[in-house]
């Protein structure tokens, strides 16, 4: 058995010698080294020797064991210097070639135009508010005063996730949550995302952002939401625009208006951006309905507010002259890069 044990030793140390790779030493290792090696198969026969040969054969055994082990030790480090040799000869940096260009990004128009209209608003003293993108039907529709026969309120204008949870069609629900949470008086304003069942087209998106303000306490007036609106859009589209109230009909207002400007490309004499009139519809707004001062737990005999939202993808397409509401969303780095 002893002569056995070094004919193995010598035959394992030649394949380890011979081995070109550390999948030929993996095998090497379950070959002789295994719980089914051949070095174990010869010391199950150790049961059989007399009891003055077992520490001859067990010291034998152990030390072609270590002698094996030790052998695939060193193989399998020659072998990881021999990769890393190689590796490195393929790694081979020229010093001479120009270094990689790392593109800086840049914020995207619609986040741009966010910025610019807070900034803008929080000049004039208002604070920004977020709420959830997921709202109740309560906060969305029913507190502003919308009936229920009112065609946003249909599956097929809006998202809902269950008879009581949808995608928010505005910004307007943060609105109602500051009312009921906050102290009077309250100057805010709540850009975010929103969601309709819109067909794609150049003017529509499924998913937009809007951008909406209020203003609620003791006598707020039309007046002051006359010009808080006329600053604003002076500071966005410059010095020279005007604005021009239309009424309007809003369920969460009353009474409600529509604004236009004067056209930023011709100043108001009439373009094809302006379809020939010399006017833009930028916003909605109105004084707050008494019904969703009610709502909200404010005392419309006391109190009074203002509200208006505006599209923010619309203010982007009128200041950069985009045609098509796509655009925005395609993330094309040719097309976002100009602005």
């Amino acid at each position: 058995m002893q002569q056995k044990l070094l004919d193995l030793q010598d035959v394992a140390l030649k394949e380890i010698r011979e081995a070109c790779s550390m999948d030929d030493v993996e095998n090497l290792i379950v070959k002789y080294l295994g719980k089914k090696g051949e070095l174990r198969s010869i010391l199950k026969g150790m049961g059989k020797l007399s009891e003055e040969e077992r520490p001859v054969i067990g010291k034998v055994g152990n030390e072609v064991r270590d002698e094996i082990e030790d052998s695939l030790a060193t193989k399998k480090d020659e072998l990881k210097e021999i990769v890393k040799k190689e590796k490195l000869s393929k790694e081979v940096i020229d010093v001479t070639l120009p270094g990689k260009k790392y593109e800086i990004g840049k914020k995207h128009p619609i986040t741009q135009i966010i910025d610019e209209v807070s900034e803008i608003f929080i000049g004039m003293g208002f604070s920004i508010a977020e709420g959830p993108e997921m709202d109740t039907v309560g906060n969305n529709f029913d507190a502003l005063n919308a009936p229920k026969d009112h065609p946003s309120r249909d599956m097929t204008d809006t998202f809902y996730i269950s008879d009581d949870l949808l995608l928010r069609t505005q910004t307007s629900p943060v609105q109602v949550r500051t009312m009921r949470n906050s102290e009077l008086p309250i100057k805010i304003i709540s850009p975010g995302r929103c969601f309709r069942r819109d067909t794609p087209d150049a003017t529509h998106s499924p998913m937009f952002h809007q951008i909406e303000g209020m203003v609620v306490g003791k006598d707020v007036t039309m007046a002051q939401l006359k010009w808080t609106l006329d600053a604003f859009v002076k500071k966005l589209f410059g010095e020279d625009t005007k604005t021009k109230f239309r009424p309007h009909n809003f369920p969460f207002t009353e009474p409600s208006a529509e604004v236009d400007i004067t056209c930023f490309k011709c100043g108001g004499k009439g373009c094809p951006t302006c379809k020939q009139e010399g006017w833009i519809e930028i916003l909605g707004c109105g004084m707050v309905h008494p019904n969703v001062l009610k709502n909200c737990g404010v005392d419309p005999e006391v109190y009074s507010g203002f509200a208006f939202g505006v599209g923010v993808e619309r203010l982007a397409m009128f200041k950069y002259e985009i045609d098509d509401i796509r655009l925005l969303f395609e993330n094309n780095k040719r097309f976002l890069n100009q602005f």
